[in-house]
């Protein structure tokens, strides 16, 4: 079963948005905190926060191949899949972003029929 989303519009352009010269921004949606990482024109969103210890991840950096690094630990991982990469275990919470004509977008998912139990 997939998810569906409703998409907010963050920014005019990429352009707008106010990256870090690491390439990291973050920013507040439907009342979420996002990190966003700009690697080759192109946009990843993930959680704010490290799940391991809660770092503040547009403090981090990417790495060479792409991969945003937590600045507590140093632990890395995937913007295309959230997996932890050195296989500690944890898995990063990732949104789709869409860049369209009329700007940058980010989806946040629909909560399901059990969203009363969180």
């Amino acid at each position: 079963m997939s998810k569906s989303y409703t998409y907010h519009k963050i920014a005019d352009s990429i352009e707008e948005i106010n990256f870090s010269s690491k390439g990291l921004a973050e920013i507040n949606v439907a009342g979420k905190h996002i990190c966003i990482a700009q690697r080759n024109n192109e946009l990843f969103a993930c959680a704010a926060k490290c799940p391991h210890a809660g770092g503040t991840l547009a403090n981090g950096y990417l790495d060479a191949s792409g991969n945003i690094t937590c600045p507590l630990h140093r632990y890395k991982f995937s913007l295309t899949t959230g997996r932890n990469i050195s296989g500690e275990g944890y898995f990063l919470k990732l949104f789709p972003v869409q860049n369209r004509e009329d700007g940058v977008y980010l989806g946040i998912p629909d909560p399901g029929i059990f969203s009363w139990l969180k």
